[in-house]
């Protein structure tokens, strides 16, 4: 790495990137998150103009990661053959269209096709922003921007939730339509155009960055050299990445996290209404207070994280919060407030494990390897999302509660937490090789 102090020339060029790409990104990922979860809060009127059951909704909640999954590598190898702006833009129209589509949605089977068509459409994009990160910043800059970049998840919830709460009772039987209906279109607009603006602002490459000088790209490749250089055993190739053990140990890592990620963001807002909660704006004001600790705790740790050239540690902590949290809020399920307490935790929790989790892969891939290994990391993680949101509607509908699928739920978590600590303490080795001189600080081990 260059060897140039905090404060200086280095300093201000990775500044003046992060200024640049970070904040659009964080837009689009929050438009992109809301379109794929406002769902959880269509449900509570969708279900019953459409007389869906639990297992209906969580059925077509989780065909979502069926056309997600699937298309999950492919499309990040085209993004990486053809470049990420182009790509990017594709996915993110195509993903406002099918999700606008959505208010249509008259039956059982129409409501599984176009979220399975969402999934299709949106495949590709959080691990192609992971891959495109790695384009302009090395690892020891990537975990703080990571985090940030992710952070739109709990953002997008904080913003969205009472947003779609409001629509759900402005909106409700406007023009003939019912506010779930609305919900879909309203919601569908900004992704369309953040996805036209993206073909103006993203630049495929380094290279291509008018913006920098010559000499402020030099300091990126050289950095990103020296990086590649000192990955010793990294995975460069696809075929290398998706027959490594390695590889797939973090695949299971990332199941069990996603498996919290989208069980909170799909069936928060019915949690929160089981507690005894029915105003539709207040269930959307009560599912932001979980996510605005979630934002700090996650920019925070992850930045500690980058200090301290520490990975492992950083996600195993953050996976036993979020089962902690996952088994309190079953046992306070039925009062709202300490079920949301509970909720915190695992917002909290959650959001920081997935933050810190995607500084890990980088370390062992480069290249193509990296496209195809982080996008089959996140497509066999999001088998996760399926998971949860499937297996909470069907034993919701089998016992009569939430609770019941909240504690084997814990118990994945936990056991997400142990499979961390199986990843080779090489990974903290490298992260703490390339800190920043002046930054080091004392390893929570």
């Amino acid at each position: 790495m260059t060897t140039t102090s905090p404060g200086t020339g280095t300093e201000r060029v990775y500044s003046r990137i992060t200024r640049r790409l970070v904040p659009f990104l964080f837009v689009c990922y929050a438009a992109a998150y809301l379109d794929r979860v406002n769902v959880g809060f269509a449900k509570l009127q969708l279900q019953d103009d459409l007389a869906f059951s639990d297992t209906v909704y969580g059925i077509g909640a989780g065909i979502f990661f069926v056309g997600y999954i699937v298309f999950e590598v492919p499309s990040n190898l085209l993004l990486h053959k053809v470049g990420a702006k182009w790509w990017i833009a594709r996915i993110m129209v195509t993903w406002a269209l099918i999700s606008g589509a959505t208010a249509f949605t008259s039956s059982a089977t129409m409501f599984y096709i176009l979220r399975f068509l969402l999934g299709v459409a949106e495949a590709g994009f959080i691990p192609g922003i992971l891959l495109y990160l790695t384009y302009w910043f090395p690892a020891q800059r990537r975990g703080r921007v990571t985090a940030i970049f992710l952070a739109a998840i709990p953002v997008a919830t904080i913003v969205g939730g009472p947003l779609s709460g409001w629509i759900l009772g402005a909106f409700d039987e406007v023009a003939g339509l019912g506010g779930w209906q609305w919900m879909f279109l309203i919601e569908a607009v900004p992704s369309l155009v953040l996805g036209l603006l993206v073909l103006r602002w993203l630049d495929n490459t380094v290279d291509d960055a008018r913006w920098l000088s010559a000499e402020e790209k030099a300091v990126v490749h050289a950095d990103l050299a020296a990086e590649e250089a000192a990955r010793e055993g990294g995975h460069g190739s696809i075929r290398d990445a998706l027959t490594s053990g390695r590889v797939w140990l973090l695949c299971g890592i990332y199941f069990t996290i996603a498996l919290g990620i989208y069980l909170v963001s799909f069936w928060l807002p019915t949690i929160i209404k089981n507690s005894g909660v029915d105003d539709p704006l207040t269930i959307g004001l009560l599912t932001a207070v979980p996510y605005l600790v979630a934002v700090v705790a996650m920019v925070a740790w992850s930045s500690h994280g980058d200090r301290t050239g520490e990975r492992r540690w950083h996600t195993f902590i953050p996976c036993l919060v979020t089962a902690l949290g996952l088994v309190l809020t079953a046992v306070f399920l039925q009062n709202t407030a300490l079920a949301v307490g509970a909720m915190v935790l695992v917002a909290a929790g959650v959001s920081t494990a997935q933050a810190a989790f995607w500084s890990i892969p980088s370390a062992l891939l480069s290249g193509a390897g990296a496209a195809a290994g982080i996008a089959l990391v996140n497509s066999v993680g999001n088998i996760g999302g399926a998971v949860a949101t499937s297996l909470v509607g069907w034993l919701s509908d089998l016992t009569g509660s939430t609770a019941s699928s909240l504690y084997p739920f814990g118990a994945v978590l936990l056991v997400g937490g142990l499979l961390v600590l199986l990843v080779p303490r090489s990974v903290d080795d490298r992260a703490a090789a390339a800190r920043t001189p002046g930054e080091d600080l004392p390893s929570p081990r």
